[in-house]
């Protein structure tokens, strides 16, 4: 299955020092009605949280770096959750001998600086996040 969207703004800029990036990312989206998009991001964090999804357990697993770290990449989607934009976001850090940490962007990630690009689509048919039986994860749903 599968849509086909087409680009419209793209969105860029600076994040604020210390905030946390994904409720940073959020924000954005939500104050520029942003339903449907890509998100990609680079720069730097004081301190770093990520999860994994456990697909025995069906739950996540949170993991925090309370170091500073590059960020490597930052790439991710926005779609429908509840009426809102969700953005769901994997990262990749590095620590400061350029080892890679990363997985499932997770609150609690602050901000030393970051640049960003978001890409909204223009779909007809919306992305709707809802409860997947197979995995157990809140993912796109059938259109």
């Amino acid at each position: 299955m599968y849509t086909v969207m087409r680009s419209g703004k793209v969105y860029t800029g600076r994040l604020t020092h210390g905030a946390d990036l994904l409720a940073e990312l959020t924000t954005i989206c939500r104050e520029k009605n942003i339903f449907h998009g890509e998100v990609k991001a680079i720069g730097a964090l004081k301190k770093a949280r990520y999860g994994y999804y456990d697909q025995t357990t069906r739950k996540y697993e949170y993991l925090e770096f309370n170091e500073p770290s590059e960020i490597l990449a930052l790439v991710g989607n926005v779609s429908i959750l509840g009426g809102e934009p969700m953005v769901h976001c994997h990262i990749t850090i590095a620590d400061e001998q350029g080892r890679a940490l990363g997985g499932h962007l997770a609150e609690g990630c602050e901000i030393f600086a970051c640049e960003f690009a978001i890409t909204e689509y223009i779909t007809e048919i919306p992305l709707q996040r809802g409860p997947d039986e197979e995995t157990g994860l809140m993912l796109w749903q059938p259109w």
